[in-house]
């Protein structure tokens, strides 16, 4: 068994079709059957239905599917770093950050490490603060900004600031100012939040603002991402609490009120990590 064979079995998985695969994989169908044919022999494990018309995978080739599409993902990020190590400078960096820096911390760091690494990718994406421990440990992603206190031995961060949470709603509505705002003027309210690991620091900051204004939540609309909670505000669906960073967003419609609730942000990286890339960029820090 070796990586090309596996190769060969993932991207069959995916197409379900011998031609597809043999198009995608430059090679005649004889030869990606023999393969196959191997495979399966060598492991004493059958991984697909098959006939002259139809393809499947068989339990087993479901569960090899998920579990080597992660060795090959992993070995992928491992050849990847290794090539980022061997050219110092230029490579590709990956860095997840929350839908709340977008306007404010994200802009200017990237036009920071854009000037001092010309020829250097940086990769932007944006995921769950549950998801990106995982990336990160998997090195599916180099660095996270993170609203969230880091807990796991193997990452490392640094905090680089704090922001207040704001109550958000419509520019409409009868919320003007915090002074509007009470345990019973609530009441009515929908509230529209993120979905998260309700233990995490940011989870429970949120908590505390709910818990001081005795908001029972019996439903609220939960969302992953800001940007799509402040477009349920502007349509007048509920009102949220969220960093008040989002203001420099393009909001047109939407109010924000300033709690004196604060949320930290940080910046978190592997431990050890001997990519020489990431530790030039984070002198830049």
């Amino acid at each position: 068994m070796n990586i090309q064979q596996l190769k060969y079995f993932l991207t069959l998985a995916k197409e379900l079709h011998f031609w597809n695969t043999s198009a995608k994989m430059n090679i005649t169908q004889s030869a990606l059957s023999r393969q196959i044919q191997s495979l399966e022999s060598e492991l004493g494990v059958q991984l697909f239905y098959r006939d002259k018309r139809n393809v499947k995978l068989t339990p087993a080739g479901k569960f090899l599917q998920e579990k080597w599409g992660e060795e090959i993902n992993q070995m992928q990020s491992f050849h990847q770093l290794a090539r980022q190590i061997h050219l110092g400078e230029s490579g590709t960096i990956r860095i997840a950050h929350p839908d709340s820096i977008s306007s404010s911390v994200l802009p200017d760091f990237v036009k920071k490490v854009s000037a001092a690494f010309p020829n250097l990718n940086l990769e932007l994406v944006q995921l769950t603060n549950e998801a990106q421990e995982d990336y990160l440990k998997n090195f599916k992603i180099d660095l996270a900004f993170s609203r969230d206190i880091n807990t796991s031995t193997a990452i490392n961060e640094k905090k680089l600031g704090y922001e207040n949470l704001s109550f958000v709603v419509q520019e409409n509505h009868q919320f003007k100012t915090l002074s509007d705002i009470s345990e019973e003027t609530l009441k009515e309210q929908k509230f529209l939040l993120t979905i998260g690991d309700y233990s995490s620091s940011y989870n429970l900051l949120v908590q505390e603002v709910i818990d001081s204004y005795n908001i029972k939540l019996d439903s609220c609309i939960r969302c992953e991402f800001g940007s799509t909670i402040i477009s349920l505000i502007r349509n007048e669906v509920g009102i949220s609490i969220l960093p008040h960073s989002y203001h420099l967003h393009q909001n047109a419609g939407i109010r924000f009120i300033p709690l004196p609730f604060v949320t930290d942000l940080y910046i978190q990286w592997r431990k050890d990590d001997p990519n020489p890339i990431l530790k030039n960029i984070l002198e830049l820090v």
